[in-house]
């Protein structure tokens, strides 16, 4: 396990280093638990690794997050905190943490750098990773470009797999709520909370917060909108490619279940053994073979029932969205496998996979066949889900989708452009961090696309209305016609013609 690294000065020292001549001292705020100094960086300020809850270790592990402690003088800001437990399952994650430790609860603030007596709007970004891994301190995640826009910016981790979403019969029975499961979700709620009662002294405005999220960030995103204590804490959400409307989640009495044989095979059958278990040795446990996948749960408190049926009823926050996908979040080839891309070849999968309603399926995909794959591949993986998200909350407040297309550039070490825009690839460029991304051959399409997409989402932060002063204009969803923005080098709004693919899955959602 890797201990937290500190670094500790009394306040004074702050001020008495160097001469009048010297640069200006560190910023130094204060926080619940302490004080905390920042950095001053290129046009603007950053904290890093503030801590916004207990280190859920030992009787703490599978307990809503608690309280910080109290410091007792100056936590320096210059570092992250570490990451929360979780094993090496995506290439493209880049850390700046120190390490993996169950000691993880720590968010990082890029703020203006000057003007922190001002009420600025407030990005409060939850990563992805499958709920399985990610950290606040990826390079794609940076808050810096967005804060030079005026906005503060907030980035938190949460725990993870086993650690951040068990439910087991004892937890259960020990909670006042008789509920278990669900503490990555009570992170986000405790970073949420934490922000309410300090941006302030960043220079943000608690009453002007949009949560935002991608991939598992995005179903966090969708998640929390469906949880009554998560109910104020936001104004606004941004969702990129992902919900938790796309299929049931599991019931409490089945996350037990769930728990107990994790428990059973991991040989700690007993809560009070499962609390004793080295860290790691339970991270391996969740990576074997036929080990279940640990997520979100209805447990009947923190999600009262299914998110689906919440929305359903209009019960979910009020709040303006902006939402949307990639153009290739899945490759055809996960309907096609190895065979070619023919209509005989998609036809026998659709066979496959949907029986007697293939051809229903072959008249919603009823185009080229690569597209079509494609297509399909996504809406089965992520799509749909974040369709029916962006679907039912159009009934209840302004509603923006998007779909973003710009492929990424060949690689430095010569790998070629891709054929569609990938799972994950807008992150850089909504967030304005396609610098801080080393493996791409940036060009200047890239950067149009960058500067387009983060003054879109940068004045949806502002007023919940992403359009703006040199801005194609981006109708609601429920406009007819033309009504979804493309992002791309030269944004516009497009109609997709798609309804027949969402019907045909809602169909399918709702057979017997």
């Amino acid at each position: 396990m890797v201990k937290t690294r500190l670094a500790w000065l009394p306040v004074a020292a702050w001020f008495a280093c160097g001469s009048a001549a010297a640069l200006a001292p560190p910023p130094v705020v204060k926080v619940d638990g302490g004080a905390v100094s920042g950095t001053f960086e290129q046009g603007h300020r950053a904290f890093r690794g503030i801590p916004f809850a207990a280190p859920p270790v030992g009787a703490l592990r599978w307990q809503p997050p608690q309280p910080v402690a109290q410091w007792p003088r100056v936590r320096s800001g210059r570092n992250f905190g570490n990451r929360c437990m979780q094993l090496p399952l995506f290439s493209d994650m880049v850390f700046r943490s120190p390490g993996v430790s169950e000691d993880c609860l720590y968010l990082n603030v890029w703020t203006p750098r000057v003007g922190m007596d001002k009420k600025r709007p407030v990005l409060v970004y939850f990563h992805g990773g499958g709920l399985a891994a990610g950290d606040g301190s990826e390079p794609r995640y940076d808050g810096g470009a967005m804060a030079r826009r005026d906005i503060v910016v907030v980035t938190a981790n949460y725990r993870l797999g086993v650690f951040g979403f068990l439910s087991h019969p004892e937890l259960s029975a020990a909670s006042p709520s008789k509920a278990s499961g669900n503490y990555g979700l009570m992170d986000q709620m405790a970073a949420l909370r934490w922000v309410h009662d300090n941006i302030g002294k960043f220079g943000g405005d608690p009453a002007q917060v949009t949560i935002a999220g991608e991939s598992a960030g995005s179903f966090s995103v969708s998640a929390l909108m469906a949880m009554p204590a998560a109910r104020g804490l936001f104004a606004r959400a941004i969702g990129e490619s992902g919900s938790v409307l796309g299929r049931p989640v599991p019931t409490l009495a089945e996350a037990e279940q769930q728990g107990t044989a994790f428990g059973k095979a991991a040989g700690h059958e007993s809560l009070a053994a499962l609390r004793k278990a080295p860290a790691e040795e339970l991270l391996q446990a969740g990576a074997k073979p036929g080990t279940p996948w640990f997520g979100i749960v209805a447990d009947g408190v923190a999600l009262p029932g299914q998110p689906l049926d919440t929305y359903g009823r209009g019960e979910q926050a009020p709040v303006p969205l902006l939402a949307g996908w990639n153009s290739q979040e899945q490759d055809g080839r996960a309907i096609l496998g190895e065979q070619a891309p023919t209509r005989e070849n998609f036809d026998a999968a659709l066979q496959k996979l949907y029986g007697d309603r293939a051809p229903d399926a072959a008249k919603a995909y009823a185009y080229d066949v690569e597209d079509a794959a494609r297509d399909l591949a996504s809406d089965r993986w992520i799509v749909h889900g974040t369709w029916k998200w962006i679907d039912l909350q159009a009934k209840v407040a302004p509603t923006y989708r998007y779909y973003f297309t710009r492929p990424r550039p060949a690689s430095m070490d010569g790998k070629p452009a891709g054929r569609g825009a990938t799972h994950s690839a807008e992150i850089e460029y909504a967030l304005g961090n396609l610098d801080g991304n080393k493996v791409y051959l940036w060009q200047s399409g890239d950067r149009q696309t960058a500067e387009a997409m983060q003054a879109y989402f940068a004045n949806f932060i502002r007023t919940g209305n992403p359009n703006g002063k040199a801005l194609p204009a981006w109708p609601l969803v429920t406009e007819p016609g033309a009504n979804v923005m493309r992002l791309d080098v030269e944004p516009g709004a497009f109609d997709p013609k798609d309804g027949a693919r969402f019907e045909f899955h809602e169909r399918q959602a709702a057979k017997p």
